[in-house]
């Protein structure tokens, strides 16, 4: 066992069974805003906020292994969901491979503190899986970026800090030419954050409306006109490591899912018992799939490969909360009238019927894959 592996499971054990063990098992984002933050400060204050940054910027250049070693640990341990992961995961990857120094000097030591949080300013109520049809704009004015439109679905945007933000910023351009990049805080008069509430009951993503919001002219990742290539980047690093994290926690909820079988009887069912096994094998491809991907430590770049992976776990973690109801039964369709919220495997159902949505449909994950990894031609658009 790693050092690194031993450091992160001791530090773990004595945090969610002494400070935090509150924490313990929170799988949701919303609970308890104040209590995540200090968690997120707590792993800065141990080193183990974000590991596999360099060294330089707060991180401690952990090797592959070892930060999958460390995801697992996470997992393990039933340590909370990261309210901090969209800025160690994608914020601060981005402005480590793109950000000038004084924009590395300034936002990554807050990040890997967990002093700052972040959110992602992709989707719009006309542009989710088409980020290139972004209708959000930005001018310049007396050296601030002076902005204009709405985002939705953005993550956590309630509790957030900053959000790096895509916006059109070159008058008359189209698609993903005339992009920016800019880094905006949040609280100022210019932006409305309004919280959207999900059927689970939560109210995980919310509504940014800019009104005339502003950010420093030198807030901008990149120069005008990249910022399709680098939103690009963006949600590679997102399909990296933390991945491993997320499989986990579908083990996890396998591992639920079987006791309750066992619990209720329903594992005597020999079609309830296949369609388990088959949730055990398609999470082992995921991980086998992971590792393939992970394993060439040589460049940062993922290979082709990955360009199926949100493709493959969000029909298998959809199949997943499928079973989950069927495995429960009529239990499993009461909630809680009081807070209005289900049991983890129901809310675990529910949430999944998005995961073939978010991030990329599935549709678009097709022809990513046709076009990018296969190199098939666009299919011409002729008259209807």
């Amino acid at each position: 066992m790693s050092g690194l592996r031993e450091e992160a499971r001791a530090w773990l054990a004595e945090a969610l069974s002494g400070p935090f063990a509150d924490l313990k098992g929170v799988a949701d984002f919303t609970t308890a805003p104040p209590r995540r933050r200090e968690w997120e400060q707590a792993l800065g204050a141990a080193g183990l906020s974000c590991i596999g940054w360099p060294k330089a910027y707060g991180g401690r250049g952990a090797s592959i292994a070892e930060q999958v070693a460390f995801a697992e640990e996470y997992a393990l341990a039933k340590a909370p969901s990261r309210v901090g992961h969209i800025g160690v995961e994608l914020a601060g990857p981005t402005i480590i491979a793109f950000g000038t120094d004084e924009q590395k000097a300034r936002f990554l030591p807050d990040i890997a503190a967990g002093r700052a949080l972040w959110a992602q300013g992709y989707s719009e109520p006309n542009a989710g899986s088409d980020l290139a049809n972004v209708r959000t704009r930005a001018r310049l004015e007396n050296g601030r970026w002076v902005i204009d439109g709405q985002k939705i679905w953005t993550s956590l945007g309630m509790y957030s800090d900053w959000a790096f933000v895509v916006t059109r910023v070159e008058e008359g351009s189209k698609g993903p030419k005339g992009l920016a990049y800019l880094l905006v805080p949040l609280d100022q008069p210019g932006i409305t954050v309004r919280p959207i509430r999900q059927m689970t009951g939560e109210a995980e993503f919310a509504e940014l409306f800019f009104d005339g919001a502003v950010t420093d002219a030198d807030n901008i990742v990149g120069a005008p006109g990249q910022g399709w290539a680098i939103a690009m980047a963006t949600l590679g690093f997102e399909r990296g490591v933390s991945t491993v994290v997320q499989q986990m926690h579908f083990a996890n909820e396998l591992d639920l899912l079987i006791a309750t079988a066992k619990a209720n009887g329903k594992a005597r069912d020999p079609l309830i018992r296949q369609r388990i096994a088959d949730a055990w094998t398609g999470l082992e491809i995921m991980k086998h799939g992971l590792i393939r991907t992970l394993s060439d430590e040589s460049t940062e770049q993922l290979g082709e490969e990955a360009l199926t992976s949100k493709l493959y776990w969000s029909r298998w973690h959809r199949a997943l909360g499928d079973l989950a109801m069927d495995v429960q039964g009529l239990a499993g369709e009461i909630g809680h009238a009081d807070e209005y919220r289900f049991d983890q495997l129901t809310h675990m159902h529910l949430a999944s019927r998005a995961d073939t949505i978010y991030a990329g449909a599935s549709q678009i994950q097709r022809n990513i894959i046709a076009e990018r990894g296969l190199g098939l031609p666009r299919e011409p658009r002729g008259d209807l």
